[in-house]
């Protein structure tokens, strides 16, 4: 999180001036900055800093993604998603062990092999979260899950190609997850075709 200055803002003439924190925990911090704009107008700019998260496609070893329906209390709403976690509880903490880590303690997962796949930003008008991307594949529902208090999550197993549907056709609301389906769909379509020519999953 940049709390000195904003490099490419300045290039065009945005200077900072002053930062406070109106809010700070573990997960996220609500920081306003007053800034100078180009024609000289000084204005304030509050949006939340935040560690990022990992989020994960998890495909089993017979070819199916594991998905979660889970309460938002923030939307009051049941949501499709894929399993994820925050960064903020874990400083220092390599990206692919938080991951392994939220599968196991989500959906009860473990995978054989797993791969990065670059990242994105989500509400970057108000935000500076950053979404790290995993496919695990291979993956067995052997553990027990050890969620939160305030997890209160269902799992599901879909075809990769129901999953995709989800994504593009609107009942997958949460769009970290639909993106990052989206992302992956050459990867997640290189194993179905696997499938269809009878080689193994890896």
């Amino acid at each position: 999180m940049d709390t000195k200055g904003k490099p490419e803002g300045l290039k065009i003439g945005w200077q900072l001036l002053e930062t406070r924190y109106l809010y700070r925990s573990q997960w996220h911090h609500l920081r306003q900055d007053r800034v100078r704009l180009p024609g000289g107008e000084v204005i304030v700019y509050t949006y939340q800093e935040h560690a990022g998260f990992v989020m994960i496609a998890p495909v089993t070893v017979d070819g199916r993604v594991v998905l979660i329906r889970t309460y938002r209390y923030t939307v009051d709403d049941w949501v499709w998603e894929l399993p994820a976690g925050g960064l903020g509880n874990r400083p220092g903490q390599p990206l692919l062990q938080v991951a392994q880590e939220e599968l196991a303690e989500e959906v009860g997962g473990v995978a054989e092999q797993w791969s990065y796949h670059g990242w994105f930003y989500i509400a970057n008008g108000t935000a500076d979260i950053v979404g790290h991307i995993f496919l695990a594949t291979g993956v067995r529902l052997v553990l027990s899950p050890k969620r939160e208090n305030t997890e209160v999550m269902q799992v599901h197993l879909m075809s990769i190609s129901d999953a995709l549907a989800m994504a593009r056709d609107g009942r997958m609301r949460d769009g970290e997850s639909a993106l990052t389906l989206l992302r992956l769909e050459p990867q997640l379509r290189a194993l179905v075709q696997k499938d269809l020519l009878g080689v193994p999953t890896p």
